[in-house]
């Protein structure tokens, strides 16, 4: 106390004051610090991303598209992202930049809009409907955020919902993605390297129009090339993943072995298997058909990798729809749309890999099996739904079925897996029998055999149809190409119920095939990211209502009281100074 009145006491205590404030506020502007109490360590950035800012030689810009009048919802998605970019800021101030954009502003020297040149980007925009004092108000937005680095630049989908009608849980995810986005974004633009991806054919694998959006989607940021594994008396080096899509026919033990021996040397295998022929071109001609395996000879190879694709269908509740004749005459039929239990929806699992998507659309697909096989542990990424069952082969696929409601007590199994994550050291399938022949074969091409592979991973999904494309015809009678997964006769929306009740949401098959490729090839660090989740910490009405007044008078009374106690302190001080 006595310290405290010498101060006051002094001429030129003021100034010494002055002298404080300016010091405290210089190191501010130069130091920064801040303590995250969150429990999720939502304003921490990870190592990895660290690491990706540390490492920038050049500016990076970035523009985000989050401005203009929207909901509460978007509006709190544009809060935090400026919040995370003021984290990224503050790690490397010299090299981030970023500013908020209208999409409805013009580009500098143009008459373009922003809106436009983010559509032929490829961005998807959000027609926004929402309730204003004078009305109902519609607004297109685009929840994106341009990266520009060097002589490149990228598109980060900040609200990977995409669905025109918000939820709080799907803001809540996006949140939890945006370091995620970020990262692989950073880390894409650094690289000087595409990674290499191989579709397979030779074995029947489909190359005509329905793998045009597959093709157009992994071209985009990968080195995406045709290889024939007949032909090719190796993989190449250069393929980080070998993609197989649907084989029709048979493979050979030559086949088998250059994949077996790819894997064993680091290569990622991503496969979309259907081990049954069931396709519903067959219904158009009969209303039956029977399903029977396919006898692709891959059995025993993803047998020793650790699962089984089951030569089984998977029937779900939960599933698409698609026209029915219900009536009518042959000249003038009564068409309706009818769910069809043969075309599962299929839900995402709570995985590093596949959490916070929509539905996966799935064709006639498979249920998965896993084996116990030392250090490979098994991760289900797609599950069926908790009404669901399996029909084992030869299976009947009767149009008849849709002319009665699907017996619910025959649907009582839940989560059937439909794609399986591998990861750990895999044992070769030709251990302790592959021929000299074969060993001779391998080394003439520079291939030492291998009977154990390096720490590797890869994915099996049971169901050939989810990466392929549907067509429409526009009003030229041209016909244009569907994002993968997306139903022709209902254009694209699936009911999705949440806790704030239905909501219509796109196939996620093209976000599945993405993760599943960015999740095998990148920095396994930057995946990571993608496991940070932020808990939507709801206020209790009751409580706030009961203790209403008591916090009212905290956050408004109280600075108040200590506004007038350090007046009283002051005085007093001033008085004993004075006093005679």
């Amino acid at each position: 106390m006595k310290g405290i009145k010498k101060i006051f006491a002094s001429k030129y205590w003021w100034l010494l004051l002055l002298v404080i404030l300016f010091a405290v506020n210089y190191l501010a502007s130069v130091f920064h610090a801040r303590y995250d109490l969150t429990k999720e360590k939502r304003y921490t950035l990870s190592k990895a991303t660290k690491d990706l800012l540390i490492k920038l030689d050049d500016d990076v810009q970035i523009d985000v598209f989050l401005k203009g009048e929207f909901p509460s919802g978007f509006k709190k998605l544009a809060n935090t992202t400026k919040e995370f970019l003021a984290l990224l800021k503050d790690r490397n101030g010299s090299k981030i930049h970023y500013r908020f954009i209208s999409p409805q502003d013009k580009l500098p020297g143009t008459d373009i809009l922003y809106g436009d040149s983010l559509t032929a980007m490829g961005a998807i925009p959000i027609n926004l409907t929402f309730q204003k004092k004078e009305g109902k108000n519609s607004n297109i937005i685009f929840p994106v955020a341009l990266i520009k680095y060097k002589h490149t630049q990228q598109l980060i989908n900040l609200y990977p919902g995409a669905s025109s009608r918000i939820s709080q849980d799907e803001i809540n995810s996006a949140e939890a993605l945006m370091e995620y986005q970020f990262a692989k974004a950073l880390d894409r633009l650094t690289q000087n390297q595409k990674p290499g991806i191989a579709y397979s054919t030779g074995n029947g694998e489909p190359v005509d129009a329905s793998v045009y959006d597959l093709s157009q989607t992994l071209n985009k940021d990968y080195d995406f090339k045709m290889l024939d594994l007949k032909s090719q008396p190796r993989i190449p080096e250069a393929v980080n993943v070998l993609l197989i899509v649907k084989p029709a026919d048979q493979f050979t033990e030559a086949e088998k072995l250059k994949i077996d021996q790819f894997v064993m040397h680091g290569g990622k295998l991503l496969c979309f298997i259907d081990n049954l022929i069931a396709e519903q071109d067959s219904l158009a001609f009969k209303p039956e058909t029977i399903a029977y395996d396919r006898n692709l000879n891959l059995t025993d190879l993803f047998f020793r990798y650790g699962l089984r694709i089951n030569t089984d269908l998977v029937m779900d509740l939960q599933c698409e729809l698609i026209p029915f004749v219900v009536g009518g005459t042959q000249e003038n039929p009564q068409i309706e749309l009818l769910h069809w239990n043969y075309f599962p929806l299929l839900n995402p699992t709570n995985s590093r890999l596949s959490k916070n998507l929509g539905y996966i659309s799935s064709r006639f697909a498979n249920s998965i099996d896993t084996i116990q096989v030392k250090n490979v542990t098994k991760t289900p990424l797609l599950v069926s739904s908790a009404n669901s069952r399996i029909i084992s082969t030869p299976a009947l696929i009767s149009l008849n079925e849709n002319k009665n409601v699907p017996e619910d007590e025959k649907f009582k199994r839940n989560a059937i897996p439909v794609a399986m994550l591998l990861e750990g050291k895999f044992s070769s399938l030709y251990k302790n029998r592959v021929t000299q022949s074969q060993r001779d074969s391998l080394s003439a091409f520079g291939i030492l055999f291998s009977d154990e592979s390096v720490e590797n991973k890869m994915i099996v999904v049971a169901d050939g149809d989810i990466v392929f494309n549907d067509y429409i015809p526009d009003e030229k009678e041209r016909m244009l190409p569907l994002p993968m997964g997306w139903n022709k006769y209902t254009y694209s929306e699936y009911t999705k119920q949440t806790e704030a009740g239905k909501l219509f949401v796109p196939a996620a098959n093209r976000e599945f095939l993405l993760n599943c490729v960015e999740y095998l090839v990148s920095n396994p660090a930057i995946a990571e990211t993608r496991n940070k989740d932020i808990v939507l910490r709801l206020l209790d009405t009751k409580k706030v209502k009961a203790g209403k007044t008591f916090w009212q008078f905290i956050n408004i009374g109280a600075p108040v009281l200590l506004i007038l106690l350090f007046g009283l302190v002051y005085q007093q001080i001033r008085k004993n100074k004075y006093a005679f």
